[in-house]
């Protein structure tokens, strides 16, 4: 079996709210992935933690799969 990697660019929205706190927004599949932190990057970086999980949890977005079949 050989296993692909690749990396995919998600979108995603940044914006620090009424109480200073960061929040990051990414639409993945028919849910949305969201991120908290004290800074930017922090946000993000727990945005990405998120999007993780949901793919780990549910599997990639039909978006973001691609079936490879070898004979």
């Amino acid at each position: 079996m050989v296993t692909m990697s690749r990396v995919v660019h998600i979108p995603y929205t940044v914006a620090q709210d009424e109480d200073g706190v960061w929040c990051a927004h990414a639409y993945v599949g028919r849910t949305g992935c969201n991120g908290f932190g004290g800074t930017r990057d922090e946000a993000v970086a727990d945005l990405k933690d998120a999007i993780v999980m949901v793919i780990e949890d549910d599997g990639a977005p039909e978006e973001l799969a691609i079936t490879v079949d070898v004979a």
